[in-house]
């Protein structure tokens, strides 16, 4: 109890502390962070995209988006202080972080550390310094953090009706920017007129100085007239019968789902590839929450049975020395699916007695124990090795063949709803009710009478044949496997979109492919730095919402009364 009270104590005064030492340590932070961005080279390489073309740089941009949060974060600790006071934190703050950040010049010009820091450079000096004169721009750059930083404190206190048409309007001007190449793409396939709006928009590059205020303009008018008829539209939703109001509710998902699901015939090749990909992890991340999200066993090794899918796949109907039959895919992909729960079943019995941690090491080493395998001269002469299987035939339905990513995409999405519906009938079952009965305390759950070797091997069974499936597609959509398509990442990233999705959430699932699978793959440029984002987002995400985007009902009830 005592402990309790000191700790209540410490954590009271963190809250309460002085403006200054406020200020002093949200401008050390995010100045530590403005240098390991620099250190690590991002500012350098996005210094090489454009938000406005020959304007203003991505690097550059994100040089200043680093204070303006920093200003954000100080003016949301001191709401309750008088106006001068923020005021002054928030310069402070700002010079802090600009005066780290400005610290680099000296140390690239008259230092040599780019033995340990490759990006340490004289373009990365000329970048710092907005392309004066090192001095001049130092003081430019230590002066924009702190206007950059005083901004994002007058946005925090500004009232909604005018914060929400900037803040929208200024996100809107970063999406379309970040993603200017796909946009591009997707307005010249829509014709003369779509044509006409990329050439007003856009330049090779990036936007225009035109385009930048169209889309800025655009966001904000349609943030305000949302704003203007959100209060009226929630009035009259409040006063619908209950079976009217569920109705609209369901018809919005089901609008906002077919949206998504027919984008890529819009988005062409290059998006329906994006979202094939998006839909196979979407489709093994069903699966794995099966074991984790509703029967609690933490499996690091579930790529073990995509990859047996995928090689079922390729033994009973590629065109290659290593085949053992010549089947068609809609006859292979039945046994792919058998198999592949059948070594579930198998991979399931050893690790029976095993819990938490531990299980997650011993699932671990049985993915490990499966690419050894693979990859060993013993296997050779089945499985081929290092070298792989090739010549896998595409799907055909009659004389159309399903070779195309969109054909492909629209497979996986058949596959995905079908793996849905199953698990959404599984989880309200008997069976969903007996797992999470075991997910929460297997004890308890084994002195209530419930059969923990029947629940959890039939967990691991559903599961991996939900990957099997995803393992099928997958030989089919590359038409050759090797054993490097198959590693520990694979299953540690499907483990991450479930948790950012919403464990034991059908919703979350896809959503948290959407997330961490497409937006990293719609930003391919940025690809250097892929993991870093990836693991920054995971790590906001545990810390400011760790329930998940789509929480479950039972997870939104408990962090309801939590």
């Amino acid at each position: 109890m005592s402990f309790e009270i000191v700790s209540s104590g410490f954590q009271h005064r963190q809250r309460t502390g002085t403006p200054l030492s406020q200020a002093l340590k949200t401008g050390i932070v995010f100045g530590v962070l403005s240098l390991y961005l620099a250190l690590v080279g991002v500012y350098l390489t996005f210094d090489k995209s454009w938000v406005v073309v020959n304007v203003l740089s991505m690097g550059r941009t994100l040089l200043f988006v680093v204070p303006l949060l920093a200003g954000v974060q100080f003016a949301r600790l001191n709401r309750s202080q008088s106006r001068a006071v923020q005021l002054g934190g928030t310069l402070l703050v700002g010079l802090i972080v600009g005066g780290f950040t400005a610290c680099l010049l000296p140390v690239i010009l008259f230092g040599n550390l780019r033995v340990m820091f490759v990006a340490l450079s004289s373009p990365l000096a000329k970048m710092l310094a907005l392309g004066l004169t090192p001095v001049l721009g130092a003081a430019v750059l230590v002066a924009g953090s702190a206007a950059a930083a005083l901004f994002g404190a007058l946005l925090t206190v500004m009232s909604p009706t005018v914060r929400r048409p900037i803040t929208v309007g200024l996100a809107a001007l970063a999406v379309v920017a970040l993603l200017q190449e796909v946009l591009q793409l997707i307005l010249r396939g829509g014709g003369a007129a779509f044509s006409f709006i990329t050439r007003g928009l856009f330049q090779y590059g990036g936007l225009t100085v035109r385009g930048a205020i169209i889309v800025f303009v655009a966001a904000a008018l349609v943030s305000i007239v949302v704003a203007r008829l959100r209060a009226p539209f929630k009035a009259r939703f409040a006063e619908l019968p209950p079976g009217a109001a569920r109705f609209l509710r369901q018809a919005g998902i089901v609008i906002l789902l077919a949206a998504i699901i027919f984008f890529p015939l819009i988005g062409g090749s290059f998006v329906a590839q994006v979202f094939l990909l998006v839909g196979l992890y979407a489709l093994m991340g069903m699966g794995l929450n099966v074991e984790v999200g509703l029967a609690g066993l933490l499996d690091l090794g579930f790529v073990a049975y995509f990859a047996i899918g995928a090689y079922t796949i390729a033994l009973l109907t590629a065109d290659s020395p290593h085949a053992l039959a010549s089947m068609s895919f809609w006859a292979a992909l039945p046994i792919a699916v058998l198999v592949s729960v059948a070594f579930g079943f198998l991979f399931g019995i050893p690790v029976l007695g095993i819990r938490g941690d531990y299980l997650a090491v011993a699932t671990l080493g049985i993915g490990e124990i499966v690419r050894v395998l693979v990859l060993s001269d013993v296997a050779q002469p089945l499985l081929g090795g290092a070298q792989g299987i090739l010549n896998i035939p595409s799907p055909a339905i009659g004389s159309f063949e399903l070779a195309t990513p969109t054909s492909l995409y629209f497979l996986t999405v058949c596959c995905l709803a079908l793996a849905t519906y199953f698990a959404f009938r599984v989880q309200d079952s008997r069976l969903g009710r007996t797992w999470m009965a075991m997910r929460d305390d297997e004890d308890v759950a084994q002195a209530l009478g419930i059969n923990l070797v029947k629940t959890k091997l039939l967990a691991y069974s559903i599961g991996a044949a939900f990957a099997g499936v995803a393992g099928a597609i997958f030989a089919v959509m590359l038409k050759s496997i090797f054993p490097h398509s198959f590693q520990l990442l694979i299953s540690i990233n499907i483990l991450a979109l479930i948790i950012v999705g919403g464990l034991g959430s059908l919703g979350g699932v896809i959503v948290g492919a959407l997330v961490l699978i497409g937006l990293p793959e719609l930003l391919r440029e940025f690809g250097e730095y892929r993991f870093l984002l990836y693991g920054a987002v995971i790590v906001a995400m545990m810390r400011l919402k760790p329930e998940g985007l789509w929480p479950a009902r039972i997870r939104r009830r408990e962090t309801a009364d939590a």
